[in-house]
C-alpha cells in the first residue's frame, strides 16, 4: 500500500504515473501521522509542491513516530536548497516526475530496503536483522534511523570493500540525490557514536578515497 499525503490528487501531483490500485490518500498535516504510521504502508510519498513547509514539518514528525518507514519527497526544484530534505526522506520526486521515473525510483527504494537480500547480516558482533530493522552490537540493541540501517547494512554486507562518498550517496540515498557528501560523513559519525568506542572500529575510514567496514 502506498500512501499520499497531500491536499491534492495523485494526479496532480503526478499526472503521468498510472494510478495505483493500493492508493490512500490523507491530508497533509502532522496530526495524520499517527494514522498514517497506524496503517503500516510501503511507502509514504509527501507532496511538498504547494507548501514544501509544512510538507518538510510532517515528513520530520514521520521520522519522530517512525524510524524505518520509507517516505519519499515531492519538491520543486526550487525548494531543494530551503529545507535538509536528506534528514527526512529517503527518495525524491519532481512534481510531474513521468511515469518512467517515477516506477525507477520507487523500484529502487524497494530494493535497498533489503528484499531478496537474506533476512540476517552479520559482521563480527555487529548482527542486522532486515525484517523487523532491529540492529544489535554484542548482544546491546542500537536505536537507528532508517538511513542509519540502511547505510551500516550496504557497507556491513559488503566487508572489506571501500567506497566512495558519491558512490554510498548513489547506492544508499539513490542515484540523483541532491544533498551532497556531507551526508554520508554525518551519519557514519553517528553510526559510530551509537556503535561505541569499543565498536567504532568496525566502520573504518580510509584517508581520500570513503568508507568501509572491517572484514571481521
Amino acid at each position: 500500500m502506498i500512501v499520499l499525503l497531500s491536499d491534492r490528487s495523485l494526479a496532480e501531483v503526478l499526472p503521468a504515473a498510472s494510478p495505483e490500485p493500493d492508493l490512500k490518500t490523507e491530508h497533509l498535516s502532522v496530526a495524520a501521522v499517527d494514522h498514517v504510521v497506524g496503517l503500516a504502508p510501503d511507502v509514504v510519498l509527501v507532496d511538498g509542491g504547494e507548501n514544501p513547509g509544512q510538507a518538510f514539518a510532517v515528513m520530520r514528525a514521520l521520522r519522530a513516530r517512525s524510524a524505518t518507514l520509507p517516505v519519499v519527497a515531492i519538491v520543486e526544484r526550487r525548494d531543494l536548497e530551503r529545507f535538509a530534505w536528506d534528514e527526512a526522506a529517503d527518495e525524491l520526486l519532481f512534481p510531474g516526475a513521468s511515469e518512467a521515473e517515477t516506477r525507477v525510483r520507487l523500484a529502487m527504494l524497494r530494493r535497498r530496503l533489503g528484499s531478496g537480500e537474506g533476512t540476517t547480516v552479520r559482521l563480527g558482533p555487529l548482527v542486522l536483522d532486515v525484517d523487523t530493522y532491529q540492529v544489535t552490537v554484542a548482544g546491546r540493541a542500537l536505536d537507528l534511523t532508517f538511513k542509519e540501517f540502511e547505510l551500516l547494512r550496504f557497507l556491513a554486507s559488503r566487508p572489506g570493500r571501500v567506497f566512495t562518498r558519491p558512490a554510498l550517496l548513489r547506492e544508499v540515498w539513490g542515484y540523483d540525490f541532491y544533498g551532497g557528501t556531507r551526508t554520508v560523513d554525518v551519519h557514519i559519525r553517528r553510526l559510530r557514536s551509537k556503535l561505541g568506542p569499543e565498536h567504532e572500529y568496525l566502520i573504518e575510514t580510509i584517508r581520500g578515497v570513503g568508507y568501509r567496514t572491517a572484514d571481521v
